[in-house]
C-alpha cells in the first residue's frame, strides 16, 4: 500500500524584511511599508528509497536562500499593469497611478515577476523559486509543494503548487 507523507520545515531563519506597497483594483496605492515575513514550507510525496520524503538538509538552505533574495528589498510587482518602472543603470524609476513618482537605487530594489506584492503573490513567487531550485539541484519534484507567507504574526497567505501547475 502507498502511503503519502510530507515534511514541515519553518526555520527562524526562514525570514526577510521587506518593504512594498499594493495598487488596488482602483488603481490606489497603500502607502510604502515594510514587514518582517516569515516563510513555513510543507512538501508532500511518497516516501524515497532513503525512508525520507526529502532531505531536511537539503531544502533548508534552499529556502534560505530564496529567503535572503527578498531581504531588505524594496520589492515591485513588475507585471502589474497600473505601474510603470524604468530601469537605468544605477536606478529603478518606479511611476504609480497616483502620479507619485519613485527612484531608488537599482541595488536595493527586486522587480519580481508578479502582478502585486501581497502576500499571495510572494507565496506563489516563493513557491516556484524552491521548486526550480530542487529541481535543479536534486532533480526532484514536490507533487504538492504549500509554502506560508507570514507578513505578521497572525496574518498569513498560503499557496500550494501541484507538480503539473
Amino acid at each position: 500500500m502507498k502511503k503519502d507523507f510530507s515534511i514541515r520545515v519553518y526555520k527562524q531563519y526562514f525570514n526577510f524584511s521587506s518593504s512594498h506597497f499594493l495598487i488596488f483594483e482602483n488603481g490606489e496605492r497603500e502607502p510604502l511599508h515594510g514587514h518582517n515575513y516569515r516563510v513555513q514550507i510543507k512538501g508532500n510525496a511518497p516516501l524515497q528509497t532513503s525512508d525520507m520524503v526529502f532531505d531536511f538538509l537539503d531544502i533548508k538552505p534552499i529556502v534560505r536562500e530564496v529567503c535572503d533574495s527578498l531581504d531588505h528589498r524594496l520589492l515591485l510587482p513588475g507585471e502589474n499593469p497600473s505601474l510603470k518602472i524604468e530601469q537605468s543603470e544605477k536606478q529603478i524609476l518606479c511611476l504609480t497611478p497616483d502620479n507619485s513618482q519613485f527612484i531608488f537605487p537599482i541595488q536595493d530594489v527586486i522587480i519580481l515577476p508578479i502582478s502585486n506584492t501581497s502576500s499571495e503573490r510572494l507565496a506563489i513567487y516563493i513557491s516556484y523559486e524552491i521548486r526550480k531550485k530542487v529541481k535543479e539541484r536534486f532533480s526532484f519534484t514536490f507533487p504538492k509543494l504549500e509554502v506560508e507567507v507570514e507578513e505578521t504574526p497572525g496574518q498569513s497567505a498560503v499557496y500550494v503548487l501541484e507538480e503539473n501547475d
